[in-house]
């Protein structure tokens, strides 16, 4: 018979992937492209800007996307 640990039967897989990559902050993806904070936000909800999350909660933009918005 097969055992499995513990810890690992109760723990839920996750079910983001993690985006591996340069990320700036709102600020500074908006003084890049030319544009407002709310324009970033607005891009954002859009899904024209892919960003990620910090621990801390902040939200992060993907320097991969900003390339693709000035193309």
């Amino acid at each position: 018979m097969q055992t499995v640990p513990f810890a690992t039967s109760f723990m839920p897989t996750p079910v983001f992937q993690p985006q591996l990559g340069r990320s700036v902050t709102i600020d500074q993806a908006a003084s890049l492209l030319g544009v407002s904070r709310r324009t970033i936000y607005y891009r954002i909800r859009e899904g024209r800007l892919l960003t990620v999350r910090t621990i801390g909660g902040s939200q992060r933009v993907l320097v991969s996307s900003l390339d693709a918005a000035r193309a």
